[in-house]
């Protein structure tokens, strides 16, 4: 959200602001403004000095990444949240060349490859001298079903009607000539960009068939030392927004006032969502009839596979104390007192296990390259990352042969309550 005391102008001047200058609007998260992780993710890949900074500035229309003739000016992956006409809400990504050298460009190229896996349309910068690598990402991005569009850059420069040419024959595919110089096939390049978009981008419900319109639907919203003071967590914002474009019924309470919440209500809700570490609670005063899940339940439904989660709490039952569980958080804030992945979920696991249960933590975008050492990977609802990304750790998990599932499918199992699924 803008922050009106950093600016040095009254609310209204700021508001008018807003209201009037769309660069503004665009370099400040606000309250209007889409979560980075549903955004379309379009990722600008290709060489060092192939003009993958240059081609992001002028799609963005802004200076969002430093442009330089220094190979590898660009090092960590370039984030610029942006709003495209006929594409919607997007995040341009802007990834360091995947020829970099040295142990500080391997770093880089990793970085790279991490932001792959978070890209739902391909932007590969084809250049002169060999198509090898090229070639090479173009089958990473076959292998994980991204959409590709070849990009020709500098399409100003005399060679590049026989670079295009063998890219169709090399990599069968049709380029979009570009000049990020002089603005030449830009507006070709979004066209391409809007085709290559996947069909079913966005178009997944957090709640799917679970309510319709006319449906009451009650929300407990548990509002302890983990929830942001003066406003409510992404799930939680998300769930609300979708059930009033729904028309449904909604109510709102905390697990304290739960009882006195259903009494009021004329006749029991379809639909109960909780946070899952009240599942049991709320699960035992559940109205015959209604159906009970959670936020990260609808969650995992909505950015990773439900399937996969679902068989991988089988695992719980071979479960000893001198297993291995790894507990993956996509947020990064430092944890506060009875953090729920850091503390609750341990915490159950070990009474049930055995205090000797190890149990590792990663957060962000750290992920370890090999999980066999773990006979249980417990990821969060991950409302930070976007479906391809949560998808992309799905299938690491998979490949591995190493059970996964998520917070709201572990405490309903350890809890023995049935959990609705969308």
């Amino acid at each position: 959200m803008a922050s009106f005391e950093k600016t040095g102008l009254s609310e209204k001047e700021n508001c008018d602001k807003i209201v009037s200058n769309e660069t503004w609007r665009n370099a400040s998260m606000g309250l209007t403004d889409t979560p980075r992780a549903n955004r379309l993710h379009i990722g600008i890949f290709g060489k060092r000095n192939s003009g993958k900074s240059s081609l992001t500035n002028a799609l963005t229309g802004q200076e969002a990444a430093l442009v330089s003739d220094v190979a590898g000016t660009t090092t960590d992956p370039v984030y610029k949240a942006m709003e495209v006409h006929g594409i919607g809400p997007c995040v341009f990504i802007d990834t360091a060349g995947f020829d970099d050298e040295g142990e500080l460009g391997g770093l880089r190229v990793e970085r790279t490859q991490e932001a792959a896996r978070k890209t739902d349309v391909a932007l590969l910068l084809f250049s002169d001298g060999g198509l090898k690598q090229e070639l090479e990402w173009l089958a990473l991005f076959r292998e994980k079903k991204t959409p590709v569009v070849a990009v020709v850059n500098k399409a100003d420069e005399p060679n590049a009607a026989a670079l295009a040419e063998r890219v169709r024959e090399e990599a069968k595919l049709e380029p979009v000539l570009v000049s990020a110089r002089t603005g030449e096939g830009v507006a070709a390049l979004r066209a391409a960009i809007i085709r290559a978009m996947p069909s079913d981008f966005e178009q997944e419900s957090i709640t799917g068939d679970l309510c319709k319109a006319g449906d009451l639907v009650l929300l407990v919203m548990p509002q302890d030392i983990q929830a942001p003071k003066g406003r409510l967590i992404l799930p939680q914002v998300q769930v609300i927004r979708e059930l009033l474009d729904k028309k449904c019924l909604i109510s709102c309470c905390t697990g304290d006032t739960l009882e006195a919440s259903l009494a009021s209500l004329a006749h029991p809700p379809k639909l109960i969502i909780t946070d899952s570490q009240l599942f049991r609670r709320v699960a035992d005063c559940t109205p015959p009839g209604s159906l009970l899940t959670s936020f990260s339940v609808l969650m995992a439904a909505y950015k990773g596979d439900t399937a996969y989660f679902t068989e991988g709490t089988k695992a719980l039952d071979g479960l000893t104390e001198v297993s291995r569980v790894l507990i993956a958080e996509a947020c990064t804030h430092a944890p506060l007192a009875e953090d729920i992945g850091r503390e609750k979920i341990p915490r159950m696991l070990r009474a049930r296990f055995g205090q000797g249960l190890a149990i590792d933590f990663v957060r962000g975008t750290d992920f370890p390259d090999d999980l066999t050492p773990y006979d249980l990977v417990v990821h969060c609802g991950a409302c930070m990352f976007n479906r391809k990304y949560v998808l992309s750790r799905v299938e690491q998990a998979r490949a591995q042969g190493v059970p996964m599932t998520n917070y709201g499918f572990l405490i309903a199992r350890l809890t023995g309550c049935d959990a609705a699924v969308p």
